[in-house]
Parts: structure tokens; C-alpha cells; sequence
């Protein structure tokens, strides 16, 4: 990784620390200067516009999805399990990092349209890449005929977002997952299919506390 990626990388983690908490993305670049303490100049060479910022804390957030798919894969062999898996992690990586949630402004084709080449071209590959990801595991599971099921379940999955982060939802709680996983794979058309117990995102969540504390 060149010294310009590191850096670009260290100014978006500082980014993605000053939105913890946020419901809105209120962030300017200036406010990056005191934060890093970088010099404007070269926030600004890195993010040449504001749309670029936060084009670029939207590319980080799905990159680190596309990171934990990788692992998901090899976690849960069944199909459904590792999409419940996946975006249960995803909901408690927001939770309990507090995060900005993305899907409040992103994706954005007018915010898009306004940020530079670079940015725009890094957002779409990750961005695509991870809504493939998604497509190719609902197929995998079983594509249910009637309605456009990728479309409700892509809606469902941003509303649960931004709702268990308006609600003040605990990332700890096994309740909110297992109900939520319920919900995921009726609108997937699977109701017939079997989803973790209870008792299985117990576990889940203690194991991950685990491996936290170990870390």
C-alpha cells in the first residue's frame, strides 16, 4: 500500500470516527484538519470535493462488507444462513461501533455525479461488487416467483438499518437478530425453511464478544 492510500485510508477512518453517533452526514472537510491533524491542503488533495468525502466513507463502509462476506463464506455453508449471518453482522458492526449508517445517503447517483472520477469509479466497483455478492447468494438460495424479492429485501435491509439506529437498538441483544432474520427470510419467500434458534444467536453474539476480547 503506497503512502497516499495509507493516508487516504487513516483520514477516512478519522472521518467515519467524527460521524459516530451522527443521523446526518454533517461532515465537512475542514473538520478533518484538527481531527487528523493533516493539513488542508492535503485533505483537500485527497477529497477535492465534499461529495468526494463522502463518497469515500461510503466505499470504505462496503468494502468492509465485501471483507466480511469473504468470511461469512466460509463460516456457514448453507445459503440462507450465511445472508441472515451476514447482514445480522453487519447490523451489529453499527450498533456497537455506533456508525453513521451509509444507506442514510448512499447509493446516490446526484452525490455521485458530483465527486471526481477516482472516487466515483472506486465507489461503484466495491458497491457492485458487494450487490452481486447479495444477488448471487439470493439466487443461490432460491429465487421465490410473485414479487421482486431482491427489491423488498434490499428495502427492508436499509430500513432495519437506519431503524435499529434511530430505535437506540443494543448490539448485544439476541432478540433483535433472531426477529429480524424471521422477517428477512419471509420476504425472501422461504418461510418454509429453517432459520437459527434463538439459542444460536446467543451463541453467535458470546462467541463474537470472545473473539473481541481475546483480540
Amino acid at each position: 500500500m503506497s503512502n497516499w492510500q495509507q493516508r487516504e485510508r487513516y483520514l477516512t477512518d478519522v472521518a467515519e470516527r467524527c460521524l459516530r453517533g451522527h443521523k446526518s452526514f454533517d461532515l465537512r472537510r475542514s473538520h478533518l484538519v484538527g481531527a487528523s491533524q493533516i493539513s488542508k491542503g492535503t485533505i483537500y488533495n485527497h477529497f477535492p470535493s465534499e461529495a468526494d468525502l463522502m463518497v469515500t466513507v461510503a466505499t470504505a463502509h462496503f468494502r468492509r462488507r465485501l471483507e466480511r462476506a469473504v468470511i461469512d463464506q466460509s463460516l456457514y455453508q448453507d445459503c440462507l444462513t450465511r445472508f441472515l449471518m451476514h447482514h445480522c453482522w453487519s447490523i451489529r458492526d453499527d450498533l456497537l461501533h455506533d456508525r453513521f449508517i451509509i444507506s442514510r445517503v448512499m447509493p446516490n447517483p446526484e452525490l455521485l455525479a458530483l465527486a471526481s472520477d477516482d472516487s466515483r469509479c472506486a465507489f461503484e466497483q466495491v458497491y457492485g461488487d458487494y450487490i452481486q455478492w447479495n444477488h448471487q447468494l439470493i439466487k443461490a438460495v432460491g429465487i421465490v416467483e410473485g414479487f421482486n424479492r431482491t427489491e423488498l429485501v434490499a428495502n427492508y435491509l436499509r430500513g432495519a438499518q437506519i431503524n435499529c439506529d434511530d430505535a437506540g437498538k443494543h448490539y448485544n441483544d439476541a432478540n433483535l437478530y433472531h426477529q429480524f432474520s424471521y422477517a428477512l427470510s419471509q420476504l425472501m419467500g422461504h418461510s418454509d425453511k429453517r432459520i437459527p434458534k434463538l439459542s444460536d444467536y446467543k451463541n453467535w453474539l458470546a462467541s463474537l464478544e470472545l473473539t473481541a476480547s481475546a483480540a
